[in-house]
This record gives structure tokens, C-alpha cells and sequence, in this order.
């Protein structure tokens, strides 16, 4: 890794350090509810009309229920706005419906902050669709992931309690109080870098030079001809214009980002000149995705009453991807064997897949921000990394989207890791292993086992049905390893609610559509679950004494700990399936 990467990421953390600290301080008043009376005013009228009592608490089971069923109406509401667009307003470019299968696979996505996509937007979705459904969608679902981890910071507070706090207050105040305020203003900042905002219809623009193509030759009546070989016969068409998309970019691209949530309103996502114009837009996209994620480490140390305890956090998933950004530079930097004994220039690195206004380093870093968090907006191909440099975006999210990750999901995820490295360590000690003064007993390594284990069942099992399938295979560009590693990628993204993609792979398919959809659900709401019943759990448990044989976890040897359990145990499921996919290409490149 090169000195200017060194610079970049660098200045990356002490900016992000420098901004989530601030921001930590409100979202502990958010979650304790110490808030202004002048807000605690406007929310009032808001939970009357819903009939809601703010200050009446939920047993994790109510707060599951009434997160779960939020949730589906969620998905209800996307699904029929994608199916009617074509008679609603908004659409000045005439969109037609979107397919059953295709409508499904994205309500599914956008609901559990996954926000993977198999269409184009600008070809795909109206303006309203774009705002009403997917737009709206980035914030509830993130609040939904904030909202968890709220709670499970509570069950940590309390004690002797069945009160983990109210998710409809919780969905309300932190969409109201944290995601609208700072996406409007990174809105306007991107705005300012020459992102549109608009609902004007696409323009049409004269293009400097003129443009060949092919298009299917038709015959009398309109279908395409064949020849003897029952191939298309194709014929030359030329253009001197090009349609530029509009639209309402920069509104949903501020949501995208600090939502963690990466559905692009271009397909070509924060690697279009519209959606990502600048470097300086990219190093703010790339701050927002983990502003929330590293602000809710130092909330977590402040309601448990030790700062310590959320810098260790901060401190275990900082080390892990700085470790991942420096081998994924460092491999794409090194570039390809094979074409360097072609002549090309060893220098370059691999340039492939990766817009020039960014170069390497910040496609790099971009890469393993937007995998190690749960966000799955790109401004690179990662199909077209080098074998290692791909697998870095791969483990990322097959650790369990712990380093960093997605908005609440992140945090509640280390701490499953944090139950189950202190519960590894009393069996080393002989002792029952404690967790800031909380017992670890056999309910809540069930619980943990279950929020660990349900991703990577989904991701493989989905895997060999697909390799298993001609249905699967058949949307695979690229036979071999590579191929494998796009399929393993796919579920990985799914499962895991990250929604990136090696894009060599052709997904939108009734088969991938339905295959992914229900990865996704089950990643989501299958993780989530458990993590309730812990913070149930945690909250009606008194507190024990501090004493000899008590394991810190605010020290540099349990931040080891946490470290290595996460490795061994999110990562060895995956283990022989990266031997057939990334391990195996990169081995190839040497032969």
C-alpha cells in the first residue's frame, strides 16, 4: 500500500472519529428519551393520532411483534406501488409495471435495509416509486436496525426489568430526530457537488460524436428475422444524442448512505458521475455509511455507564478493517500476473472495473467500507477486483457484518460476538461467564448461537441450490471459479443485508429474485429475533459484583478475544466455499 493510501485512509478514521463522537452524545439522549420539551411538544400529536403511549414500555416479545408487523406492511406497500406505478403519478418517462418476481425481491430488499438491486433504476422505477417506496424505505428500515440496537443497549442498563422500551417511539424519534436531520443536510451538500434534484423528464442532449450500434432486424410484421442458425440478424444503427436521467437523486442518495442502505437511484450506483461526482463527495458518502455504526459503539459505552466498554468495541471492529482495507489496496495495486507478462504496465494496478476520477486507493477503501458496513453501494465493479482483492468484500460480510455494519445491526451483532468470547473465556477460567455485570447463562448462548448461525445456513444452503440448479447456473457470465464466487457473493450479500454484487452475475430472474428474497428476509428477521430475546433476557437480570475472577472487556486482551472469536467463528463456515471460489482463482493466476 502506497503513502497516498496510507494519507487517504488516515485522514478517513480521524474524520470519522472526529464525528461520531459528538453524534454519540445524542443518540444516548434519543435512546434514554432525555429529549427538549420543545420536541417532546411535536412528537406529542404524533402518538395520540397512532394511539401510541410513549412513556409504556415493551416486553421484547411486544417489541418483536410490533417491529415484525411494521415491517410487513412495509413490504405490502412497496410491492403495490412497484405494480401500479404505471398509473400513478410521477412518472414522466411512462415506466410500466415492474414483474411480480422482480417487485417482490426489491419490497424484500429495501424493507431489511438490504437494498440489493437487479433492475436499473433510471430504466426500472418512477419518481414516485423511487420517493415513496425505496426512499422511505432507507429510513424505516435503518431506524429499524437503530431500534434494535437501543434496545438491546437497554437490557444491558437495566436490571430486574421486562422493559426494553418502545419501538414505536424508538422507529419515531430516531427518524425524526436523527436520519431526516442529517440527510437533509448531506442532501444539500451533494446538491452543491452536482448531484440533480428534480422531477424533470430525462433530456435529451447532442452527443460530440456519433454512435454505431446494432439492433435486431424486423421483418413485416414487426418480429425480430432469423438466420439458418436460428440467430437474430442484426443491423447497424447510428445516434447523435443521448438520454440523460433526472430526477430526485440527491435525496435519496443521503439516505442511502447514512442508512447504510446502497440502493442506487442509477444503476451504476455511487460509480455515476450523477450519483457520486467528486472525490470530495466520495469521502463524505464513504464517511456517512460509518458515522451512525461508530457513533452507536461510544452511545453503547455511555448507557452502560463505562466509556471503556464501547471504545473496546469501536477498537476490535477498527482493527479488522483496517486490516481488510490494507490487503485489498494492496492486492489491486499489485494488479494482475497475467497481464503484466502480457506487457502491461505492472505500475498501473488493476485500473479494471474502476472510474479514474477516484483511481485504486479510494476504490479500495470504498469497497471494504461499503461491505464491512451494510450499506452495498459500490463506486467500483468488484466483479472485476483481483481474486483477493474480491474476497476481502466477501469475508467482510461473511464475518456477520460486524466491523462497523449497518445502522444498530453492526453494534448488536459485536455484542452477540462480545456474549460469546466472554462465555468462551469462563470456560477457559471455570467460571460463569459475566458481561457488564450480567451473567451469561445457557438461554442467552442459545439465542446467540441461533443470531449467529442463521446467516451462514442461508448463505450456503442458497448457494448449493443454485450451483445445484440449471436455473442458477444459467445467469452465471463467467464459468469456473469466478462464477462460483458471484453466486457465493449474491447469497453472501443477501443473507447478510449488505446488497453489493459482483455484477457479472445476471440475478434478475424469477429464480434469483425469489432465492434472494427470502435470504433476505431471513437474514434480517432472523438475526433479529434472538437479539430481542437477549435484550429481554439482559434486562430482568440483577447486576453481580465485580470481583478477582471477573474478565475485563475493556482491555486490549479481550479486544484480542473478540477479535479471534469473530474470525474462528464467523468466518470458518465459509472457509471451504472461498477455497472453491476467490482461494482457488487467485491460485490459478500463478500457475
Amino acid at each position: 500500500m502506497n503513502g497516498l493510501a496510507w494519507i487517504n485512509l488516515t485522514l478517513f478514521m480521524c474524520l470519522l472519529l472526529l464525528l461520531a463522537w459528538p453524534l454519540a452524545k445524542w443518540l444516548v439522549v434519543v435512546c434514554d428519551g432525555r429529549l427538549p420539551r420543545m420536541i417532546v411538544a411535536v412528537e406529542g400529536p404524533l402518538y395520540k393520532l397512532a394511539g401510541v403511549r410513549p412513556e409504556q414500555g415493551q416486553h421484547w416479545k411486544q417489541y418483536a411483534i410490533a417491529l415484525f408487523l411494521f415491517n410487513m406492511l412495509g413490504l405490502l406497500a412497496v410491492y403495490a406501488l412497484q405494480r401500479f406505478q404505471h398509473v400513478l403519478p410521477l412518472n414522466p418517462q411512462g415506466m410500466p409495471a415492474v414483474t411480480a418476481d422482480s417487485a417482490f425481491n426489491t419490497a424484500v430488499s429495501f424493507v431489511s435495509n438490504t437494498n440489493w438491486q437487479g433492475y436499473a433504476g433510471e430504466a426500472t422505477m418512477s419518481y414516485l416509486t423511487q420517493m415513496l417506496a425505496l426512499t422511505v424505505q432507507n429510513f424505516l428500515s435503518a431506524a429499524t436496525g437503530i431500534a434494535v440496537g437501543f434496545a438491546l443497549m437497554r437490557g444491558f442498563a437495566r436490571k430486574l426489568s421486562n422493559d426494553v422500551g418502545n419501538f414505536w417511539v424508538d422507529l419515531t424519534r430516531i427518524t425524526l430526530w436523527v436520519l431526516l436531520p442529517i440527510s437533509f443536510v448531506l442532501a444539500m451538500f451533494f446538491v452543491g457537488q452536482g448531484v440533480p434534484q428534480n422531477f424533470d423528464p430525462y433530456k435529451a442532449v447532442q452527443t460530440l460524436e456519433t454512435t454505431t450500434y446494432q439492433t435486431p432486424k424486423l421483418d413485416a410484421h414487426g418480429q425480430p428475422l432469423k438466420n439458418a442458425q436460428g440467430q437474430s440478424v442484426m443491423e447497424d444503427q447510428e445516434t447523435d444524442t443521448q438520454l440523460i436521467a433526472m430526477g430526485p437523486v440527491a435525496s435519496q442518495l443521503a439516505i442511502k448512505m447514512l442508512g447504510t442502505n446502497g440502493g442506487g437511484f442509477f444503476n451504476a450506483n455511487s460509480s455515476h458521475p450523477y450519483e457520486n461526482p467528486t472525490p470530495m463527495s466520495n469521502l463524505v458518502q464513504m464517511l456517512a455509511i460509518f458515522l451512525i455504526p461508530a457513533a452507536l459503539c461510544f452511545a453503547f459505552g455511555r448507557i452502560v455507564g463505562d466509556q471503556r466498554q464501547g471504545v473496546a468495541i469501536l477498537a476490535a471492529m477498527s482493527t479488522m478493517f483496517l486490516v481488510a482495507v490494507v490487503i485489498a489496496t494492496t492486492a489491486e495495486q499489485a494488479g494482475n500476473p497475467l497481464l503484466h507478462a502480457q506487457g502491461v504496465d505492472a505500475a498501473a494496478g488493476n485500473m479494471e472495473g474502476k472510474e479514474t476520477r477516484f483511481g485504486i486507493n479510494a476504490s479500495s477503501l470504498f469497497s471494504v467500507v461499503t461491505t464491512a458496513a451494510s450499506c452495498g453501494a459500490v463506486n467500483s465493479m468488484h466483479d472485476s477486483y483481483t481474486p483477493i482483492g474480491g474476497m476481502v468484500p466477501l469475508v467482510m460480510m461473511q464475518l456477520g457484518e460486524v466491523v462497523f455494519g449497518g445502522v444498530g445491526t453492526g453494534l448488536y451483532g459485536m455484542l452477540v460476538f462480545a456474549l460469546l468470547a466472554v462465555f468462551i473465556a469462563g470456560l477457559m477460567i471455570g467460571r460463569t461467564p459475566e458481561y457488564l455485570g450480567k451473567k451469561i447463562e445457557p438461554y442467552e448462548m442459545k439465542m446467540s448461537s441461533i443470531a449467529i448461525l442463521v446467516t451462514p445456513i442461508v448463505v450456503l444452503v442458497g448457494t448449493a441450490i443454485a450451483v445445484l440448479s440449471p436455473l442458477g447456473k444459467v445467469g452465471v457470465a463467467n464459468p469456473g471459479a469466478h462464477g462460483f464466487s458471484e453466486i457465493l457473493y449474491a447469497l453472501t450479500s443477501a443473507a447478510n443485508n449488505n446488497g453489493s454484487a459482483f455484477a457479472g452475475l445476471s440475478a434478475n430472474t424469477p429464480f434469483y429474485n425469489t432465492l434472494l428474497g427470502f435470504a433476505m428476509w431471513l437474514g434480517r428477521f432472523g438475526v433479529i429475533v434472538p437479539v430481542l430475546a437477549i435484550a429481554g433476557s439482559m434486562a430482568g437480570k440483577n447486576r453481580v459484583p465485580v470481583s478477582s475472577g471477573t474478565l475485563p472487556t475493556h482491555g486490549p486482551l479481550f479486544v484480542v478475544l473478540l477479535i479471534g472469536t469473530v474470525l474462528l467463528v464467523g468466518l470458518l463456515n465459509y472457509v471451504p466455499a472461498l477455497a472453491l471460489g476467490p482461494i482457488v482463482e487467485h491460485l490459478m493466476l500463478w500457475k
